[in-house]
């Protein structure tokens, strides 16, 4: 997981964390480097003080067994004090190539040492230092000097290098052990600290989404959440956040109210238009009439003209009933919720929707079982003839609806209509169920459209707790309802339009 797309609170954790990681290391490796230093000039310094006493004693036999007389001969004296090897002390004396005075110390061995610190020597007293592996014993440093007596060309007295990495060890050791638990506690600290820190923007964050989750596009103008006081300090980062926070939600809360007290007032008026354009409508359908039957002999043109009046005047009837119907629903009026024979209500929509689209194929596929919901008969009889009638308007003769209704699960009923008519285009799925919203000329009008069919679908199919949905392809049209068997048993208070 990439390090951006971790939290906050684990970031600064792991930052933390890094942080005294690489202070550790570092103060670590200084402190080792010293270590180290004091350590390999303590342990040659042992060295150095085993020279003078050992090399002395194995020159002082060599010389007492008589063995070599010729002082320009090559004498070379070795030391290997017992430190963790079993053999025991090794030395040797050799002149030339014989051995003068020699214990377990191997020829192999004695050659590696002769032929490693042949040019560490030094003129001066007090010689130098040479790491040598000595065959059949392990590494060494070697003090390389010059014989304190003149019989020897040199002495070599070396310690086994493991003494002194066992010695480092034991000092750095402990560092690496703190430097672990360093790192450990700097996690736990900083989880615990960062995390006390981050509490408030936790708190500002529930706000934020339970805010967030709030269903605001139905019209609510309340929001009672706020970011607590202690949180909207503006000395510190998250207090400016929270108060930020607590100010965008007045403003939105204002708008929201402003706008609600808009809806309102367009609600009122589409009501009140409605109310008011029903009589005069109703009162020319029926002066219409009355002249076109008993107004005694009218030409062909007045009689078309009459039939024209009576035309627009059901269809503007029509859109009046359509827009008070949603402004009731938007009020949020109850429903005259009763048991409905769902079954029952298809067969009569569809033989209504034969009807009215003889050039159509209808055809109706039901349970065995009636399926029976509580709704409002009336208004979900509206529904599934709103979809029958966009299916019959935007689709070519001879196409072929289908109504189906699938039998209850778990708790709901899901009916379709499908039809294999030309599709709806992809950009105008999204508003489908908008309010005046008509097809394009891939579903072109053959009558007259408001374009509030699916909007009213939608309002009456929410109003019962339900959901309508739809899916299209060219050759394929679904529009899928579904409702609950039972409705909610707390219906919202009712508003008087």
């Amino acid at each position: 997981m990439h390090f951006s797309s971790w939290t906050l609170r684990s970031r600064l954790i792991g930052l933390t964390v890094v942080l005294v990681a690489v202070t550790s290391i570092l103060i670590g490796g200084v402190v080792t480097l010293v270590i180290r230093n004091t350590v390999a000039a303590q342990f040659e310094n042992s060295i150095s003080g085993l020279v003078h006493g050992p090399s002395d004693a194995v020159i002082r036999a060599a010389q007492g067994s008589g063995q070599f007389i010729d002082r320009s001969d090559s004498i070379v004296a070795v030391y290997l004090p017992d430190y963790g090897y079993t053999g025991g002390t090794h030395y040797t004396v050799t002149s030339g190539s014989e051995s003068l005075m020699t214990a377990p110390l191997s020829a192999a061995a004695m050659r590696a040492i002769q032929s490693a610190a042949a040019e560490t020597v030094s003129d001066g007293p007090g010689g130098g230092f040479v790491d040598i592996n000595v065959p059949d014993i392990g590494a060494y440093r070697f003090a390389v000097v010059p014989a304190t007596r003149g019989a020897a060309d040199a002495v070599y007295v070396g310690r086994p290098l493991s003494d002194f990495n066992r010695e480092l060890a034991g000092y750095i050791a402990p560092i690496v052990v703190v430097v672990v638990l360093a790192m450990l506690l700097a996690g736990l600290l900083g989880a615990l600290i960062i995390g006390r820190a981050l509490r408030p923007l936790r708190r500002v964050a529930t706000v934020a989404s339970t805010v967030a989750s709030l269903p605001l596009e139905r019209g609510d103008v309340e929001l009672p959440e706020r970011v607590p006081s202690e949180d909207t300090n503006p000395h510190t980062e998250v207090g400016q956040v929270g108060a930020a926070l607590n100010n965008l939600l007045d403003s939105v809360e204002t708008a929201l109210a402003v706008r609600q007290a808009s809806e309102e007032k367009v609600r009122t008026f589409v009501a009140d238009a409605s109310h008011e354009l029903r009589t005069p409508l109703a009162s020319i359908r029926g002066y219409a009439e009355l002249t076109r039957r008993f107004g005694g002999p009218l030409t062909e043109d007045v009689q078309h003209n009459i039939g024209r009046i009576e035309s627009e005047a059901m269809r503007m009837t029509s859109l009046v009933e359509d827009l008070l119907l949603l402004a009731r629903l938007d009020a949020e009026r109850d429903l005259e919720t009763r048991d409905v024979d769902l079954s029952r209500m298809l067969v009569d929509v569809l033989s209504d929707a034969n009807a009215a689209g003889p050039d159509h194929v209808w055809e109706l596929d039901l349970p065995e079982e009636p399926v029976v919901v509580r709704g409002d008969e009336a208004r979900l009889q509206q529904v599934f003839t709103n979809l029958l009638a966009n299916a019959r308007v935007h689709t070519p003769a001879g196409t072929r609806v289908v109504l189906q209704l699938a039998e209850p699960k778990d708790g709901h009923v899901i009916a379709r209509v499908r039809d294999n008519g030309p599709g709806i285009p992809e950009k105008l799925r999204p508003e489908l169920f908008g309010r005046f919203v008509r097809g394009d000329s891939s579903r072109a009008r053959t009558t007259g459209s408001t374009g509030l069919g699916l909007s009213i679908v939608n309002a009456v199919v929410q109003a019962h707790h339900g959901t309508v949905s739809v899916a299209s392809e060219p050759g394929t049209t679904v529009f899928t309802v579904q409702l609950p068997v039972e409705q909610p048993a707390v219906a919202k208070q009712a508003q008087p339009v």
